[in-house]
């Protein structure tokens, strides 16, 4: 039985970036706070000062009642009625005689309603009649009294307190300001990290950031500080490696041309040790080809759709056994090692028509990949062994043998080019019922 993990749902919705998750985990206790305060000041703080607030105004309601009930009417009733409405700020009126009809909707807060008949009870030991509705400012109030009815109009500030609408704006105001704050201070913070990011990712394509230099937290420099550290190394590395191939490749090569002199003063007696020497020394170019690797070449920008096209019109010059053609041509333009790209590609080729009669090369633009295919219609490989034929110095032993009349590090040497890019280098099976070796470069 599978059992549900929420936070497994929640992965998806949050954001994947560092600055987003960042923001979130500075956004998120913000809000809590902010609803926490919001509920203890409406529904607790807000609650009790309208109580209190429509708590003095029935008391208000219920001296004017007695007022009224106390005395007669004339003009000594009418007196003390306009001093309490000029005290209180109210506009009291008494229209003697008059009945409203019960039933009437009221519109105004229950707290006035409970206030008012809680006063009532307790001051006059009975409830009266009343109705109360909210017009524009004012409150306005009709208590049924049993000489005639009691007219009110209390500004609704005596009533409710209005201050809500202001403490909503001035938090809505500071928690923006906040928020701006800390996306300020993130995006400073994560700006070094996205930089050594970029870096880290230019270094695996090949490509040189000139001019980098941590900054930003301690941690962030001591991580960029390691990085510079790691790359140094391994140029220094990549750079005596390739001095040295390069002295090796100068100190075999000689005495290998001048064993060909010498054979070929020989005459036809020596043309088979001829060929071993000339093996010897194709063997030799492709372990300093698998040897060298990137080796120091710089990053040129590079049309590759041309590019492709002088690598298949070089294969055809130079005498390839069986159909060539290119089918597909995107406009692609990045930086590349050229003659590192074209070694790629020239294996590739060559590997396909040692083993197929027909051979289709495509280049297209796949997302922020350029993808260059080379088709065959020869056996293929088997999908089982086909990241076995990748293995330097490995020959398969049957199916299809990549490196027939090679030393098996044509494949290897490619996909050491494709990965120096960036980029690497899969098989699969191709349309022409052949195999397919596809090119992946980042562009």
């Amino acid at each position: 039985m599978k059992i549900w993990n929420p936070f497994r749902g929640a992965k998806r919705i949050l954001p994947r970036g560092l600055f987003g998750r960042a923001l979130v985990i500075v956004v998120t206790p913000m809000l809590i706070l902010q609803a926490i305060v919001t509920y203890f000041f409406f529904v607790r703080h807000q609650d009790l000062m309208t109580q209190q607030m429509a708590k003095g105004s029935a008391a208000d309601v219920a001296f004017l009642i007695d007022i009224v009930n106390h005395n007669p009417a004339g003009t000594a009733r009418d007196n003390l009625l306009a001093m309490a409405a000029k005290n209180f700020d109210y506009r009291v009126s008494f229209a003697p005689g008059q009945d409203f009809a019960h039933g009437g909707r009221d519109r105004f807060t229950p707290h006035l309603k409970d206030a008012m008949n809680r006063v009532f009870l307790t001051q006059f030991g009975t409830r009266f009649p009343f109705h109360a509705h909210i017009v524009g400012p004012d409150v306005n109030i009709e208590v049924q009294l049993k000489d005639g009815i009691l007219r009110l109009g209390i500004p609704q500030k005596r009533v409710t307190a209005t201050s809500a609408s202001i403490f909503v704006v001035w938090m809505f105001i500071s928690s923006v300001l906040l928020l701006l704050v800390a996306i300020l201070f993130l995006r400073n913070q994560v700006r070094p990290i996205e930089r050594l990011a970029f870096v880290a990712e230019a270094f695996g394509k090949g490509r040189s950031v000139p001019n980098f230099k941590p900054y930003g937290a301690t941690e962030v420099r001591r991580a960029a500080q390691a990085f510079i550290t790691m790359r140094e190394r391994i140029e220094r590395y990549v750079q005596q490696r390739t001095e040295m191939l390069a002295g090796v490749s100068h100190d075999l090569k000689t005495p290998l041309t001048r064993m060909r002199l010498q054979l070929a003063m020989m005459g036809e007696e020596a043309a088979p040790m001829q060929e071993d020497v000339i093996e010897m020394e194709h063997m030799l170019d492709e372990y300093l080809d698998f040897a060298r690797g990137e080796g120091g070449e710089e990053m040129q920008s590079t049309d590759l759709a041309e590019f492709v096209e002088d690598t298949v019109s070089a294969a055809q010059r130079a005498g390839a056994n069986g159909r060539l053609q290119l089918k597909d041509k995107a406009d692609v333009v990045m930086s590349v090692r050229r003659q590192s790209l074209r070694r790629c590609l020239t294996n590739l080729i060559d590997n396909a028509l040692k083993h197929g009669a027909n051979v289709a090369i495509g280049l297209k633009r796949n997302g922020r990949f350029a993808e260059i295919s080379v088709d065959d219609d020869g056996p293929g490989i088997p999908e089982a062994r086909r990241e076995e034929a990748f293995r330097p110095f490995h020959r398969l032993d049957e199916g299809r043998n990549l490196q027939t009349g090679g030393v098996g590090l044509g494949l290897a040497i490619a996909r050491d080019a494709a990965r120096a890019h960036g980029g690497d280098l899969e098989l699969d099976d191709s349309p022409m019922g052949g195999l397919r070796a596809v090119v992946r470069l980042p562009v």
